[in-house]
């Protein structure tokens, strides 16, 4: 089924959900909603599904608008994020529920009932538990039962509002890898609300960022870390560090530093931010005349692979945090309080909070 929305504006009050929202989902795809709470992923969800409606604008299945159509009648499956199972059912009974309440000439027999539950059961692994009761079972194993019994209908869509929130963080990366792979096994169109940005990247096909009830950037996961839009998404995605300036001519100049950005020789004396990851730092010890960014280590998080070091600038701005390997952390016998130098390996700047470079 192809899934696409027009132009959909949503308000609660004085409060805009959605502003004037156009997405098509590919088909087949896993698509992620992400972006912090508030910024109307989920509200978007609901439109497609049919709980909420639109105060104008367009929900297209297929190509057909199905904004007067009723839940029942989109075949979406939906999950939600605290399960919504039927404590007083069976594991089986709560996922053959969807297929028991069908119109009786829709209704499978008994048998395919069966058949069909046993094997959802075992398409997540669980048909083991067929006979136990919702409170007898983990959080993990609820997110799956609830998964199943959404997949039982056979929806052509299948709709999941922060499926994993309520969740550990050990229990939450396995299920989405495990999501991932039963996806890529049936090919469902899929979209998932989620403000784990963590979660969005891993397991999506592609990644709209939202944000106060727009759209900031659609693309792969790897297109929206590497190449993002807008300083929001910059920000959203990880940990990042700001730099504010002035850019002249192919220079930011920070904090009486210059950086150097070849790719803008003809920008003239404006005001812009150079966004660097921590990762994209090199550190040294500082040696009089050194160039780069002078910073003291206040404190050295050494746990792992990587060393995670917050350091203050001389010109006391911004915190800066850095992540180097930590056989280099241990190379250089790095100690709290010392004088150090860091310089980007690579800067993304935004001219006029607004422009990308």
């Amino acid at each position: 089924m192809t899934i696409a929305v027009k132009n959909i504006n949503k308000r609660f009050g004085d409060f805009t959900a959605l502003n004037n929202v156009s997405l098509d989902f590919p088909t087949g795809e896993l698509t992620a909603l992400l972006g912090p709470s508030g910024c109307g992923k989920t509200t978007l969800l609901r439109c497609i599904a049919g709980l909420e409606h639109p105060d104008s604008g367009q929900v297209l299945l297929d190509g057909k608008d199905a904004s007067d159509r009723h839940v029942r009648e989109r075949q979406v499956g939906f999950v939600f994020q605290h399960y919504a199972l039927f404590k007083h059912m069976t594991v089986f009974e709560n996922v053959a529920f969807g297929l028991r309440v069908k119109s009786r000439a829709e209704r499978p027999s008994e048998a395919q009932i069966k058949k069909k539950v046993m094997d959802l059961l075992g398409l997540v692994q669980l048909d083991w538990l067929a006979d136990r009761y919702p409170p007898q079972l983990s959080g993990g194993q609820r997110q799956r039962i609830a998964l199943a019994r959404a997949l039982a209908v056979e929806p052509r869509v299948l709709l999941l509002d922060e499926p994993f929130g309520a969740l550990d963080a050990k229990v939450r990366k396995e299920l989405r890898r495990w999501l991932r792979r039963l996806h890529d096994e049936l090919h469902v169109t899929s979209i998932f609300v989620t403000h784990d940005q963590e979660e969005a990247l891993e397991v999506a096909d592609q990644v709209v960022l939202m944000n106060k009830g727009n759209v900031e950037q659609i693309g792969a996961p790897d297109q929206v870390y590497n190449h993002p839009a807008s300083p929001f998404v910059y920000g959203f995605l990880g940990n990042v560090n700001m730099f504010h300036g002035r850019v002249h001519e192919g220079v930011i100049t920070t904090g009486g530093v210059a950086l150097d950005l070849p790719s803008h020789g003809e920008t003239q004396d404006s005001k812009g931010i150079a966004y660097v990851r921590p990762h994209e730092l090199d550190v040294d010890r500082y040696t009089p005349g050194a160039d780069g960014i002078v910073v003291k280590l206040r404190r050295a998080h050494a746990i792992g692979p990587l060393a995670q070091l917050d350091l203050e600038r001389a010109d006391n701005a911004e915190m800066i945090e850095a992540v180097i390997p930590n056989e280099r952390f241990s190379h250089l016998g790095l100690k709290e309080g010392e004088t150090l130098v860091v310089r980007p390996k690579r800067l993304h700047v935004f001219v006029d909070e607004g422009t990308a470079i």
